[in-house]
């Protein structure tokens, strides 16, 4: 696909791939979510940090990027990277290691991650785009933005199909989250209103092994 004139991949994992400038861009990882919900007494299985953290090493191994943007909400909450158990923390370590990374501020983490590196900024300007965790609430041409966690929903044969998505009109873009424990929310909601040019909307399904562009009318709330 094209956003604001530069080609990118949108890859079934999530993840979006600008191969001229060897860029990897996840957004909303949310890592320690499980733990986040625990402490205030809401269980859910502890499993979430390590899968993210697989998704994530499948698919740096496939790129092998020279940089890595996380566009915030990487941590679930501002103590997040404090709680990481040490081998999830060291696994992260190995897959910082030998390429930029850039953390984002989010609104769950709006400091920089606890004794990480990489380097952290509230947004990203490169080129002709923009990286940054909270879309403008007007558009915005060359914003790759995260936040709103779109999905899209479809339906074939009387059988009703939501999935996570990417969603541009060519101008900018809102990326899936890409963490385990995160959910989507509509892109025909009213979150999303005003954001994109009705006309040229489209989502990027994720499916299981590609990515599934359907255009505005094919879209139901």
């Amino acid at each position: 696909m094209v956003i604001a004139g530069r080609r990118a991949v949108c890859d079934p994992s999530g993840a979006l791939y600008l191969e001229s400038d060897r860029i990897l861009v996840v957004s909303d990882l949310h890592f320690e979510k499980g733990s986040s919900f625990a402490r205030r007494g809401m269980m859910l299985p502890p499993y979430d940090t390590a899968t993210t953290l697989a998704a994530l090493a499948r698919i740096i191994t496939r790129y092998n990027p020279s940089c890595v943007i996380s566009l915030g909400d990487s941590f679930h909450d501002g103590d997040a990277a404090a709680r990481l158990p040490a081998l999830y923390a060291t696994e992260l370590a190995a897959l910082m290691a030998g390429r930029e990374w850039i953390w984002i501020t989010g609104n769950h983490d709006p400091d920089h991650p606890a004794d990480l590196p990489g380097e952290t900024c509230t947004e990203l300007a490169l080129g002709n785009l923009v990286f940054r965790h909270e879309p403008s609430k007007t558009p915005c041409r060359g914003e790759i933005a995260g936040h709103l966690h779109p999905a899209a929903k479809v339906v074939r044969r009387g059988q009703a199909v939501q999935r996570r998505c990417f969603v541009s009109d060519q101008s900018r873009m809102i990326m899936p989250a890409f963490g385990a424990y995160t959910g989507g929310l509509n892109i025909l909601g009213r979150a999303f209103h005003g954001l994109f040019d009705a006309h040229a909307i489209t989502a990027y399904m994720l499916g299981h092994a590609r990515v599934y562009p359907m255009v505005r009318k094919a879209l139901f709330p």
